[in-house]
Parts: C-alpha cells; structure tokens; sequence
C-alpha cells in the first residue's frame, strides 16, 4: 500500500499498452491493480504505482473512467479466447472491425456507437464473472461512471 497525498482516485492509465487502476484502501492508501494478459483479471502491481505517478518513459497515459473500460476490453478481446457470451460479444467487435478495415474505412459513429456499447457491457459481465471468482480488483461498478 502506497500513501496518496493529492492524488485523487480512483485513477486509470493505459501502462505500457496494459490497462492499470490504482483504488484507495481504507486506510487512505493507494492500491494498483494492472489487467492479466493471461486470464483478464486484476493482479496487484504496486511496485510500479512511483513509475506511473512519475510518467517515467513516456508509455504511460492517464484515462477517464468511460476510456479505461474501453481499453481494458479492447485488451481482453485481443489476448483472451474462449466460449460463451462474452467471447461471442468480442467476436462481434471483431466483425464490425474487420468490415470496416476490408473497406479501407474508418467505423462509421453508428458502428462506434455499438462498440463501445457492447465494450462497456462485455466490461460489466467479465467484471461481475471475476468478482464472483473472488477476484478482489474487479469492479463493475466502473462501467457505470461512464
């Protein structure tokens, strides 16, 4: 646990391309969470809480709540596979991507509109899975800040 003299939290960041928060705990101190490239869940990292709070190498950006959730998701659907409804909901994105990319265009705002829906649900449904597991950095209630 890290003190947080100034630092209002929670906060999000975008590490090295990895989706990071950094919660209070309830003695006032600071707790950073960094998203799992293998499972999407949240893994404690609090040796690198002083490397962000010092932006030290330049690969490390600040986000709002509605951002992060789209990053962690966007992450997730990148390195995750599996099967069920969240899987189905990342192929979606996948397809709606894919079109867009096969017609050499950008996704029209309607098609931006549904991803970032189905990112913010898809975000709410992983998080409230991990909660369930007894994952002790997830949070849906993020998704509701946005």
């Amino acid at each position: 646990m890290t003190e947080t003299p100034g630092l209002v939290l929670p906060a999000y960041y975008l590490y090295h391309q990895s989706p990071v928060k950094i919660v209070e705990t309830p003695d006032g101190g600071a707790r950073v969470w960094r998203v799992s490239i293998d499972s999407g869940g949240w893994h404690e990292k609090n040796d690198i809480f002083v490397e962000i709070m010092l932006s030290i190498g330049g690969d490390i950006f600040r986000r709002n709540a509605e951002d992060f959730v789209q990053e962690v998701e966007a992450f997730r659907a990148h390195y995750l596979k599996g099967e069920g409804p969240i899987f189905a909901l990342y192929e979606t994105v996948r397809s709606i991507e894919s079109l867009a990319d096969a017609e050499s265009r950008r996704e029209t705002p309607r098609e931006q509109a549904l991803i970032r829906g189905i990112r913010q649900r898809t975000f709410v449904m992983f998080e409230e899975q991990l909660r369930a597991a007894g994952d002790l950095g997830a949070d849906p209630s993020i998704a509701a800040a946005t």
